[in-house]
Order: C-alpha cells, then structure tokens, then sequence
C-alpha cells in the first residue's frame, strides 16, 4: 500500500487543527481507502494551545507526525522541513490548517499522480480575498514569471502534490531560504495542474503579515532570477550615457549663451545630485538583497532547529 504525505504548518491555529486533521483522516476513510495517510503537522513555536492539541491528536492517531520547532523560523523554512521529513511515495507539500486551499481536491491529485505525473500543482483560479491583494499578487507573479527562466503557471502556490522522486531532487538544492512553488519546477518532471477556488479564512487571524509576504516575495525574485542585477547595470549604463549627451548640450549652450544665464547649472547641480544619489541607493539595496542571500546560504545552517519530533522512528537531525 503506497503513502501519501500531507504537511501541514501551523503558528496559533488551535482553532483550526482538529478540524484539519479531521477533513484528512475522513479523506482517507472514504475516496483514499487504498493509500496509507501520513499527515505531518509542523509547529513554528505557537504561542496558544496549538501543540497541546496536536499532542493529543498524535496520541490519538499514530499516523500524525508532529515537529516542534524551537522558535518560530518562518512559515516556508518550517514548512520546508516538514517536507523534508515526510516519508510518502507522494507528498503533497503544503495543506494550510485554515483549509483555505480545499481538501476536496487531494483525491483528484492523488488520481493525475496515479496516472504517471510526478508533479500536480493546483491553479488559484478564484481567490476571495480583497482586490488589492489579489491585484498585487497578480503583479508579483507575473514580474517573477516574466524574469525567471522558469516557466511558472500563473496562480500556482505551494499546494502541490509530487512524487518521492521529486521530493530528493528538491532535497539536492540545499536552499538556506526554500521557495518550494518553485524548486518543483526548477526540478522539472511531469507536471499538470488544477484550476480551483481559493477561499477566504474562516476562523482565526492570519499570521502572513505584509512583512511576511515582502519577505518571501523578496526571497523568490533573489533565488530565481539574476534579472535585477542585470536591470541595475543596464540601467547604470543608460543614466551614465544621458549624463554625458546632457553634459556636452550644457558645454554648447555654455558656449553660444556666454554669460547670459543668471546662476547657471545650479538647479542641475541640485537635480543631479538628488537623482544619482537615488539610483546609488536602490542599486545598493539589489545588491544587498544578494548578498544577504549568499551569506545565508554560506553559513550552512540548518533551516530549523527542532525541539521535539512525535511519532516518527527516527530522531531528529541533530
């Protein structure tokens, strides 16, 4: 009998978990009868009753799994490790505790990786959520998928189900700062993917703050595309370029009106200085959002340090 994994990350879901666990455990009762269920729940240091309860929800139900980080780490490092944990044929890589993306679906993915895909992605068809969000994010991907080299479907997000075989390949990269929707397809594979509804929160307060959503959306333009690199040198070389076409038409009008000017190349003076000390600074911070990404990946860190692992075999990496 094969294994589907489902991983699930929570920070402060008490609300929600017993619900989620639920909605999977009836999932694999009914339409998955014929696969093993092993659902790993991944703390990011809650501050509620979320790990009391997963603590008796795993006492209950040996086939939970449940990492306790010992800080809150993030919500994509720590999802990332639940991955990396996960032992089934297939993983689906991220099942959020609010059920925002529907459990519905999993057996319909279970299905196209039956068929022969290694990768099903789900497509954010509809999103209820405000329009500015939804606008922004729009925007996001389609900057992010016009300047990678990877093909990226638009509305494609970390609720992917893939085959064990692509799971190794993602654990080869060794990303200090994993961005999963886009290892899966970095790696490649069969892939195919399915439109769906994406639903606003129920219960609880979202903890992916705006901070957190410029963060991560800062960590997938850096990872995949040297495109602002190259967009700050070639802008360096047009602005160096009108500067100069700007300084020889000064030296002409210098020399036709000689003397004519009240306080001449004052306010360009001024222009210049505020406008090239702009285009220092934003060139500055690409560059330092570069080297923040390789200092973290030179250090070699662990993505988590874990406090306590339930119900797996084996002990936690040390």
């Amino acid at each position: 009998m094969k294994t589907i994994s489902i991983v699930t990350p929570c920070y402060n879901e008490e609300l929600n978990v017993r619900e989620c666990h639920a909605a999977i455990k009836t999932l694999f009762e009914s339409e998955l009868k014929d696969y093993r269920r092993e659902h790993v729940f991944c703390d990011n240091a809650s501050k509620d009753r979320t790990v009391e309860i997963l603590r008796e929800i795993a006492a209950e139900d040996k086939d939970v799994k449940v990492i306790l980080n010992a800080r809150n780490f993030g919500a994509m490092r720590s999802n990332y490790n639940g991955v990396m944990a996960a032992t089934g044929d297939a993983v689906l890589l991220f099942f959020p505790a609010d059920m925002q993306d529907p459990p519905d679906l999993i057996p319909q993915f279970v299905a196209l990786w039956a068929q022969g895909n290694e990768v099903v992605y789900g497509i954010r068809k509809i999103r209820e959520e405000n329009t500015t969000m939804r606008t922004l994010r729009q925007l996001y991907y389609r900057v992010l998928t016009s300047l990678s080299e990877l093909s990226l479907p638009r509305g494609v997000g970390d609720f992917q189900l893939v085959d064990r075989k692509v799971v190794e390949a993602m654990r080869q990269i060794e990303d200090s700062y994993p961005f999963m929707r886009m290892m899966t397809f970095e790696c490649g594979f069969r892939s195919v993917g399915v439109p769906y509804k994406w639903v606003e929160r129920r219960r609880g307060v979202t903890t992916n703050n705006m901070h957190s959503l410029i963060d991560q959306g800062m960590n997938g333009l850096v990872t995949n595309t040297g495109a602002p690199l190259r967009l700050v040198l070639f802008g360096g070389f047009v602005i160096a370029a009108l500067a100069l076409v700007y300084a020889f038409i000064n030296l002409v009008l210098g020399i036709i009106f000689y003397q004519t000017f009240a306080q001449p190349g004052i306010m360009t003076l001024i222009t210049a200085v505020f406008f090239f000390g702009g285009v220092q600074l934003f060139s500055i911070g690409v560059l330092a959002e570069y080297v923040l990404a390789i200092y973290a990946q030179v250090r070699r860190k662990p993505v988590v340090f874990e406090r306590e692992r339930i119900n797996f075999q084996q002990e936690a990496p040390k």
